[in-house]
């Protein structure tokens, strides 16, 4: 198809040719002093097309004879880049190799390329790598001072780019980092806060900033950033609920006394207050902490909606109205038949009202309820063993000293 092509093309530039030169009837003089020069108009063409070829020609020749040295030293800058760039990408395929020892030396090769052509000083996004992949190899070989070293000049040169460039992030992040495996959480904290609001709210600033919060034994506000993290989906949602859930116990056993206790519930976002199993921590807490009427205040929204709650999430706001059960008053009842009426075969619910009516002392009532919890297999060692004490109790105020020696026994003897 080319070869037709270029034929068509020089078939149609020898038609015009013939149609333009056939008749050569035309003269051109050229007069010099007393000489006279005279050409047929197609020579006088022919030659000054071929005079002007060769002009051009001999010009471009001279353009690169004389920008010779120009092109010889681009030559030499581009392939003394292509060098360090070569040193730099094997710099980080040994340290991701786990060959930190020749990443570090191939990290300094590609800066010692670059400090010997002056040329490339100006890249310094070339030596913020190099400086980072040399303080990240030292840092796995555990050598901090060259890592110090190496990340200062980095950072420094990051912020001669400019604040908020990738090369001045990316350090700033991996000194969090390193900081976090130093167990220097406060330094980590500290330097991302001098990150740009975008850059601090990308995941891997908020996961790190998360590590720092714990490490420092701040529940709350790594609970705020676990949240933020589970809401730019940095978590599954079965993860980011158990981490929540950690973070909202470790926030409640931080309290030491009633007052805290309430401050710590008041600083939980809606959706923790709302969570069963947080409720039920907080409830057990607040009752370890001698304010069981407060725990019985977080309990009893889920004890009016029962029926919408899981089996596992039922379980445990029964089992922690048992720990938060004293003191509690008559208006409890009607909910508590509601729930023991629903599920009169339930373990839980049956062990949390039993030991609200023994509270109450409807001693029949809780007599019965507490022996069935006792030998529920569905309960834990714990529980049974708690029902029995209350039965137990139960005998001792009613002066039966056998039975009361009998379910002591039964409660020492349950596993």
């Amino acid at each position: 198809m080319r070869f037709a092509v270029w034929f068509v093309l020089l078939a149609a530039v020898a038609v015009v040719a013939a149609i333009t030169l056939g008749r050569n009837d035309g003269l051109v003089s050229v007069y010099w002093g007393g000489w006279r020069l005279d050409l047929s108009l197609n020579l006088f063409i022919v030659a000054l097309v071929l005079g002007c070829f060769g002009l051009v020609s001999l010009l471009q020749g001279i353009d690169a004879l004389i920008g010779l040295p120009a092109r010889a030293r681009a030559w030499r800058l581009a392939r003394r880049e292509r060098a360090a760039q070569l040193a730099l990408r094997d710099s980080l395929s040994e340290f991701l190799g786990a060959r930190y020892g020749r990443a570090q030396k191939a990290a300094q090769r590609a800066l010692a390329i670059q400090e010997g052509t002056p040329e490339l000083a100006a890249d310094r996004g070339l030596s913020v790598l190099a400086h980072l992949m040399g303080a990240s190899s030292a840092h796995r070989m555990q050598d901090k001072p060259t890592r110090d070293d190496q990340l200062k000049r980095a950072l420094r040169l990051g912020r001669r780019i400019g604040p908020g460039r990738v090369n001045d992030a990316g350090a700033q992040l991996l000194a969090a980092e390193w900081a976090l495996d130093d167990r220097d959480a406060a330094r980590a904290l500290a330097l991302l806060a001098e990150l740009p609001p975008g850059v601090a709210r990308r995941t891997q600033a908020l996961r790190l900033k998360l590590q720092a919060q714990r490490q420092l034994r701040q529940p709350h506000e790594a609970l705020r950033t676990a949240r933020l993290l589970a809401k730019h989906q940095g978590f599954s949602p079965t993860a980011a609920q158990g981490l929540l859930r950690s973070l909202a116990f470790e926030t409640l056993d931080a309290a030491h006394d009633s007052e805290q206790w309430q401050r710590a519930w008041a600083a939980l976002d809606t959706p923790d207050r709302r969570d069963a199993f947080v409720a039920a921590r907080a409830a057990r807490r607040a009752g370890a902490l001698g304010s069981p009427a407060l725990g019985r205040n977080a309990l009893q929204p889920f004890w009016d909606r029962m029926g919408e709650l899981a089996d596992d999430e039922r379980e445990q706001v029964s089992m922690a109205l048992v720990d938060t059960v004293q003191g509690i008053g008559a208006d409890w009842l009607p909910r508590l038949e509601a729930a023991l009426q629903r599920w009169p075969h339930d373990a839980a619910v049956v062990a949390g009202v039993g030991s609200a009516f023994a509270e109450r002392q409807l001693w029949g009532k809780a007599r019965g309820l507490l022996e069935q919890a006792a030998q529920s297999s569905a309960l834990g060692g714990p529980q049974r063993r708690r029902a029995w004490r209350q039965l137990a109790a139960l005998a001792r105020n009613d002066g039966d000293l056998d039975r009361e020696r009998r379910c002591e026994q039964a409660g020492a003897a349950t596993e």
